[in-house]
C-alpha cells in the first residue's frame, strides 16, 4: 500500500505493518474525543515516524496514487478532525 504524509512524500508499507499502524490509529482517535492534546501530538508523532521506520519511502518525482493520506505532523487536532473515518485515519 502506498502512504502519503502530507508536506512529506509517500512510502511503501507492506500490509502487514498495518496492525501496528491500526493500534496507534485507534490511540490517536481516543486522544481526539477525550481532547488530549499531549496524547494527540505524541501520538501522530509516533504514528508517522512508524510509517517512515517500516515503510520504504518512494522516490520525490514518482507520483503513485496514495491509497492513504495521513496528515503532516504540525496538523492541529481541527484539521485530523476533518480528515477522518468512523474507523480512524486508517481503515479497518
Amino acid at each position: 500500500m502506498i502512504v502519503r504524509i502530507m508536506g512529506e512524500g509517500q512510502w511503501k508499507l507492506a500490509d502487514s505493518h498495518f496492525v501496528e499502524l491500526n493500534r496507534l490509529d485507534d490511540e490517536l482517535l481516543a486522544e481526539m474525543e477525550s481532547g488530549d492534546e499531549d496524547g494527540f501530538r505524541r501520538t501522530l508523532g509516533a504514528l508517522l515516524d512508524a510509517v517512515r521506520r517500516l515503510g520504504e519511502p518512494l522516490p520525490d518525482d514518482a507520483l503513485e496514487p496514495s491509497e492513504l493520506i495521513l496528515p503532516a505532523p504540525d496538523a492541529g487536532l481541527d484539521e485530523v478532525r476533518a480528515m477522518l473515518s468512523d474507523d480512524g485515519l486508517i481503515p479497518g
